[in-house]
């Protein structure tokens, strides 16, 4: 075998190798998102089944189990995390993301209207952040910041319920909600508190769209802090 032929064939042998290797990494990928996708969608359906039995059970007693807060929204909120996560890596248009999307945005009403029929119930008046998003080429470029002030708020205050839209999710539960909350196309956009407002701000700005007895829970919950050590 001559020189020519031998790097011929190494040339082959490295080529097969690399296309080898890239195969195996896009499936290993692939399999990956795959599961990643699975598990949403199993935690989607337990989730759905738990906030519908935590309905059933707070009906019997609302007021003493609100008043410890609703665990299950925490749960929801965290749950939305990692499906905003997925969505990124794999692509707001995939059609099992958007699938998900619409099982989470079903439990995330859910979830806003035993909070809203408890609050009825108990006669109390927790803070609730509706936040409308979109992920339409160049509908809303300040989104992303938006998110990050809203994700701010909800850590810092744990009484605070915030849930996240899709604007343009084909979903008739979703266009009911928006119709009835009179929200318009433009973003990012908020009902606070059944107040609508428009537009970014920085944080200390966003904060003022916030009612004032939500944000003196931060400092009153740090005062007695203090006091107890």
């Amino acid at each position: 075998m001559t020189q020519l032929n031998r790097n011929l064939l190494l040339a082959l042998l490295i080529t097969a190798s690399i296309i080898g290797t890239i195969f195996y990494s896009v499936s290993y990928l692939n399999d990956q998102r795959v599961a990643q996708l699975n598990e949403i969608q199993d935690r989607l359906a337990t989730d759905t089944l738990s906030i519908e039995t935590q309905f059933a059970l707070l009906e019997q007693a609302p007021c003493e189990d609100l008043s410890e807060g609703n665990v299950l929204s925490q749960e929801v909120s965290s749950l939305g995390d990692r499906l905003s996560k997925t969505e990124a890596s794999v692509g707001s248009k995939d059609a099992q993301v958007l699938q998900l999307k619409k099982q989470y945005t079903l439990l995330q009403i859910r979830d806003y209207l035993l909070t809203k029929r408890l609050a009825e119930s108990c006669n109390i008046d927790p803070t609730v952040a509706l936040y409308f998003y979109s992920n339409e080429t160049n509908a809303c470029e300040d989104c992303d910041r938006a998110a990050v002030n809203l994700s701010y708020m909800r850590d810092t205050y744990p009484s605070l319920r915030v849930y996240s839209f899709d604007y343009n999710l084909d979903l008739g539960a979703l266009k009911t909600l928006i119709a009835v909350q009179k929200v318009e196309p433009k973003f990012p956009a908020f009902v606070i508190d059944g107040k609508r407002s428009y537009g970014f701000e920085d944080l200390e700005d966003f904060k003022t769209r916030f009612p004032k007895s939500l944000l003196e829970t931060a400092s009153s919950t740090a005062s007695s802090t203090k006091i107890r050590e």
